[in-house]
């Protein structure tokens, strides 16, 4: 499938998904959303593909909705607002969360509003020095979407998150990584590379085990002790069965590296 939005491709088990906007800095449009699917489903169905790398091209990572979608008339009905977090990011973010391969996001650039959403949905975010994120919701009048107010008491704590989203306030890539709201903050140009070290990396491990441990940390949130002590005996047993546990195993036994095949 071609794309005009985005660049995609699939390589050494990796898939490499470009926002590629850059003279929006990679705000999201209707075809946008519709591609990110459609590269989503590729990446998922087939291929060979253990891992994904989410990135922008050009100065931006994604600075969230492209306005230019919503222009109106001044005498029109106004945008329904929810109905767009309901077709297209709220979809969006449960996908990133619930992919069976493990995510990496290389934030290239400005991360604002929905586009700080979708970095933080990813498992390992990389942050280049000159990148910032910012929830700037509230210096429009609207509340922080695409689980901001979801991710953010949870990686910064309340005060933090709180001064944040009302705020509007940016936060730099360094900031980010001291306050663990990110992995890692690199030099720009070391970001792409790292990036794609990291998630080929990631694409020769147990990646069944990796999508396991992805469905372990999203439901510990909204789970009691005694349920995740369940939970995570009910994925223990899954991943003791597989091919990748067995290959550890002999690999152990005899003194030599194992060869993961995501089975």
């Amino acid at each position: 499938m071609s794309f005009e939005t985005i660049d995609f491709e699939i390589s050494d088990g990796c898939a490499r998904l470009m926002l590629n906007r850059p003279e929006t800095l990679n705000c999201f449009n209707e075809a946008m959303h519709a591609e990110v699917r459609a590269a989503l489903d590729e990446a998922q169905s087939g291929g060979g593909c253990r891992a994904l790398l989410l990135t922008g091209a050009g100065r931006g990572f994604c600075a969230g909705q492209d306005l230019g979608d919503r222009r109106r008339e001044p005498d029109a009905e106004p945008v329904d607002l929810g109905e767009s977090l309901e077709t297209n990011y709220n979809p969006l973010i449960r996908r990133l969360r619930s992919l069976d391969m493990p995510v990496v996001c290389a934030v290239n650039g400005v991360a604002a509003g929905a586009g700080v959403s979708i970095a933080l949905a990813c498992d390992v975010v990389l942050g280049a020095r000159s990148a910032k994120f910012v929830m700037s919701f509230s210096r429009m009048g609207l509340v922080p979407d695409s689980g901001g107010t979801w991710m953010l008491p949870r990686l910064l704590g309340h005060a933090r998150a709180s001064a944040l989203l009302m705020l509007g306030e940016s936060v730099s890539s360094e900031q980010a990584e001291r306050w663990g709201m990110i992995w890692r903050c690199v030099d720009d140009d070391r970001l792409e590379e790292e990036a794609r070290t990291l998630c080929r990396h990631l694409a020769t491990r147990p990646t069944r085990g990796l999508a396991m441990i992805r469905r372990a940390l999203a439901e510990t949130w909204s789970n009691s002790l005694d349920r995740q002590l369940d939970l995570e005996c009910e994925l223990q047993r899954e991943a003791g069965r597989t091919e990748d546990y067995r290959e550890a195993v002999a690999a152990f036994l005899e003194k030599r590296d194992p060869t993961f095949k995501g089975r």
